[in-house]
């Protein structure tokens, strides 16, 4: 089980930015993207890229990203490639990481987009993402649970 997984495609981009309204207003009105969320509770925004679940640009005022973000890439992969993910990364060598940034088992659930995701970091401190989308409804009040719950929650 120590194959790398493979990738469908780049799924989302993230960057420090000096003015979070004006950095939304300038890819949502110039670069014609369509705003996801916007959480100023933790400084940041989230814009679709290509519509709903296909691409995502984030857009973090500097010094709010988490897990001291430097570059964030996170790859679309197949729903059952992020679920052993942890696995599969430990087999490699590689800490596999929950959105909070501490060592985990299982994926993150970003409830909002909905998604599950793991997290780990490159030889230079980078910080990548495998990502699939869920086949539920978006709970925006249901911000980043652990997949556990998510699955008991019956939602997947």
């Amino acid at each position: 089980m120590s194959q790398a997984t493979a990738i469908d495609g780049l799924f989302e981009a993230h960057l420090s930015v000096r003015d979070l309204d004006r950095s939304i207003a300038f890819y949502r009105d110039v670069v014609g993207l369509e705003l996801a969320l916007r959480a100023p509770e933790i400084g940041a925004a989230f814009l679709w890229i290509g519509g709903r679940g296909e691409a995502m640009l984030g857009l973090w005022a500097r010094g709010a990203a988490p897990m001291n973000v430097a570059l964030h890439l996170a790859f679309k992969v197949a729903l059952t490639d992020v679920v052993s993910a942890p696995e599969r990364l430990r087999a490699l060598g590689v800490a596999p990481l929950a959105f909070s940034g501490v060592e985990t088992d299982e994926p993150s659930v970003i409830g909002w987009m909905p998604a599950a995701a793991v997290y780990f970091r490159d030889p230079d401190g980078h910080l990548l993402e495998h990502i699939a989308m869920l086949d539920s409804a978006p709970d925006p009040q249901q911000r980043i649970i652990p997949w556990s719950e998510w699955i008991e929650d019956d939602r997947s």
